[in-house]
């Protein structure tokens, strides 16, 4: 599973229902709290109010859109409060000591700490020292535009030169998980500096909340890439419906699973006339997830062993998609696969997870919509058709999507393709996310204040121009 869909899945289970229920002493109020996964900050505030039979609350979640959640379910004794969500297999206890709960958040295995406070909390400023402090060099302006196949309005923001003239254009492609137009993520928020930099440099920039997400609309949990390739589409043809953008100058920048839209559509949509693949994969999508999860494992220590083993179990499971008839056939199947694996290999169960529900989180995550297009999809397919300029960009000690093998497999389609117009580029010492790094660990995103390396940034800029030309 890649790092931004377990995040995903964390992400999305803050805002489903969580159950409250508390007995002695007075805890009404309003509690205050900040959560923090993966570099990201969620504010969270709990609404405690008295009732006959005890007491009442609700969850809001700012930072999400999120307010007024129904909560229930919750233990009070011995200065010990507990929350539970048992469906969604979260876990929160925290000491009560008047105006402060300090406490641990647990979920899937995975524990954070997180204090409650009857004050107002406010997030951490983090330096990220590219992003762009306003007032810009240039026009920003909220748009909306729609897709009409499948009836809904998506939110964005177009940059514009604040000169005379009809500039190209690039549309920003997020990668898996649902992020918003900045692709905001870590901590970071790598889009709205791409944007700032080309926008300086002359050129549009057109990014927007993915379907369902920020203030576009959709259901991102049904959506495949190719539901993400039609959002394109409709990108394209509102920009090329605005005055100050050259129609014929119209190119796409995708970010890892971006990497896989982008091309999906310049193989169809003649409008494309440049593609920038950032960390594009070139591979299937269950060799892609093999081959990430060794590297992560390899450059974690893991024993050989334990990483051939875990190769195998992976292997069956995405052969397993792979061969489905049905979602439904492929839930029965998973499911006693998984449980099989677990009787022979009861450790793997993470502390405070039964069985059950950890056989159902993995399964859940594989028979996805997303999961099944994803491990099933073949970007060579789409790279094999696309004659339009490329350049393709991967940072070295990228483990996410691996630079060597897929960089290869691109050139190598593009070559099928009869493209003449291709640059494929390994950057020495960039991460999945084009940060300069150490080891290229997911684990060190967060902790790393550059948000793309200013060479790359260069790279990317200087090869548009000469599309120009």
């Amino acid at each position: 599973m890649s790092i931004q869909t377990m995040t995903r899945v964390l992400l999305t289970a803050l805002a489903a229902l969580f159950y409250l229920a508390v007995s002695a002493q007075d805890i009404t109020g309003q509690w205050n709290g900040i959560l923090e996964v993966q570099g990201t900050q969620l504010r969270l505030v709990f609404n405690v109010a008295q009732t006959g039979s005890g007491y009442s609350s609700t969850l809001d979640s700012p930072d999400q859109g999120a307010k007024s959640i129904p909560v229930t379910i919750t233990t009070f004794e011995d200065s010990l409060l507990t929350f539970e969500v048992s469906n969604l297999n979260i876990l929160y206890k925290g000491t009560w000591k008047g105006d402060d709960i300090e406490g641990t958040f647990k979920q899937a295995g995975q524990s954070f700490p997180l204090n409650l406070s009857r004050k107002p909390v406010e997030k951490q400023v983090v330096k990220r020292p590219q992003e762009p402090v306003k007032p810009y060099p240039y026009r920003a302006e909220d748009i909306t535009f729609r897709n009409a196949d499948a009836n809904i309005t998506l939110a964005g923001t177009l940059t514009l030169p604040n000169k005379e003239g009809n500039f190209p254009v690039v549309i920003l492609i997020t990668g898996s998980g649902a992020q918003n137009r900045d692709e905001e993520l870590f901590g970071h928020k790598p889009f709205l500096v791409i944007a700032d930099y080309l926008t300086r440099n002359g050129i549009a920039v057109l990014r927007y909340d993915d379907r369902g997400f920020g203030q576009s609309q959709g259901n991102f949990s049904k959506a495949t890439s190719a539901d993400f390739a039609k959002d394109v589409e409709s990108a394209v043809a509102y920009l090329k419906t605005r005055k100050k953008i050259d129609p014929v100058k119209i190119g796409l920048i995708g970010h890892s699973e971006g990497g896989v839209v982008a091309p999906m559509v310049a193989s169809t949509n003649r409008d494309i006339s440049f593609i920038v693949l950032l960390a594009g994969t070139g591979i299937r999508g269950d060799s892609l997830l093999l081959l990430q999860q060794e590297a992560i494992a390899k450059a974690s220590g893991m024993p050989e062993q334990r990483i051939q083993e875990s190769k195998v179990v992976n292997r069956k499971a995405f052969d397993m998609v792979l061969q489905s008839a049905s979602t439904e056939a492929l839930k029965t199947n998973l499911t006693a696969y998984i449980k099989q694996v677990l009787h022979n290999n009861p450790g793997e169960i993470p502390n405070g997870m039964t069985e059950d529900a950890f056989t159902a989180l993995q399964v859940n995550q594989l028979i996805s919509p997303w999961m099944q297009y994803f491990i099933q999809y073949d970007p060579a397919a789409a790279l094999q058709k696309i004659t339009c300029p490329v350049l393709a960009l991967n940072g070295e000690k990228d483990l996410q999507v691996p630079a060597k093998e897929n960089l290869h497999a691109i050139e190598t389609a593009l070559k099928k393709a009869g493209n003449r117009n291709a640059t494929i580029v390994p950057l020495p010492g960039l991460n999945h996310l084009f940060q300069d790094c150490t080891t290229g660990l997911p684990n060190e995103y967060a902790n790393i204040e550059e948000t793309f390396s200013p060479a790359a940034l260069d790279r990317i800029t200087r090869w548009i121009k000469e599309q120009d030309q």
